[in-house]
């Protein structure tokens, strides 16, 4: 059977050999020449290498797992209560700030370093804040000044240790 159809196969080619090689004369080019077939196939290979990297990146966090930090809560120490009189000016009555105010600290051990030294904190306070006026105390912008200049003085005072806030638990002008 696979004789008679190869035998077929002959006459109809050899009868046509001639018939054929005029037809692929006369046969219209493929629009697809071959430089046009290398940059499909490269910008698929390139479109395939983005949704490969995108799938890995987003879909596969599991695998590459970085170590993670363990932070320690900070401590907190409190200090006395801080009654001092304002600056006046002129004939303005007399107005008292009375505050109370945390501390922010990396660990319990410099809360112990900063124990000896609460005399000179509480110095460094008094003598900043007597020379405040109420004006310099209006709003939140004066107390993130007056915050940022007590933790200024505060690190000065305990140096080399190191706070990382002034926090205020009760800010009261009278």
């Amino acid at each position: 059977m696979a004789k008679a159809k190869k035998q077929d196969a002959e006459a109809t080619g050899a009868a046509s050999g001639g018939e054929a090689a005029e037809a692929a004369a006369a046969a219209p080019k493929s629009k697809f020449s071959l430089k046009k077939i290398i940059i499909i196939l490269v910008g698929l290979a390139v479109i395939g290498g983005g949704a490969a990297g995108g799938y890995v990146m987003f879909f596969s966090g599991g695998h590459s797992e970085k170590p993670v930090a363990v932070v320690k809560p900070p401590a907190f120490f409190d200090l006395p209560e801080v009654l001092v009189n304002l600056s006046s000016v002129g004939n303005e009555r007399t107005q008292y700030l009375r505050a109370k105010i945390v501390l922010e600290v990396a660990d319990q051990a410099t809360i112990e370093q900063i124990k000896p030294l609460l005399p000179r904190v509480l110095d460094a306070f008094q003598t900043y804040l007597r020379e405040m006026r109420t004006t310099d105390l209006d709003g939140s912008a004066g107390l993130y000044r007056l915050r940022d200049e007590l933790t200024r003085r505060v690190n000065l005072a305990i140096a080399p240790s190191r706070i990382n806030a002034v926090l205020f638990k009760e800010i009261v002008v009278q």
